[in-house]
């Protein structure tokens, strides 16, 4: 009746590993599901939802008459050029520095913002 027992003693500590090896994948998961989720363009998860964590706050509104009374200072037709500048600002959000054509770039929406008639760029 020896080995029965030695038996019995053979068989109980597996199931123990069996319930150890289980708790700790269960804590690997656990952790695994708390770091930050796979993040795919605009901050968005895979499944398609927004994290806590991963969403910021909007930028700031523009003060879109004034920034664009700076812009166009030197305009000839400064009320043609603020009324089209705030168009694209309230769009874009960001008008670009400065007074001359060579800082558009700074802004990519309002660089390729175009008049839908005429094709032509609409954000002076």
């Amino acid at each position: 009746m020896a080995q029965p027992l030695t038996r019995r003693r053979l068989l109980l500590p597996p199931p123990l590993l069996l319930l150890m090896l289980l708790l700790a994948l269960a804590a690997h998961h656990q952790a695994a599901a708390a770091s930050d989720p796979p993040v795919t363009h605009g901050g968005m998860r895979a499944s398609g939802t927004r994290s806590l964590l991963q969403q910021q706050p909007p930028p700031p509104r523009l003060d879109c008459p004034k920034v664009c009374a700076g812009r166009c200072a030197n305009s000839w037709r400064k009320e043609m050029c603020n009324d089209k500048c705030n168009v694209c600002c309230q769009r874009c959000n960001c008008v670009p520095p400065g007074t001359g054509q060579d800082t558009r770039h700074i802004c990519p929406c309002y660089d390729t913002m175009t008049n839908p008639h005429n094709g032509k760029l609409k954000c002076p």
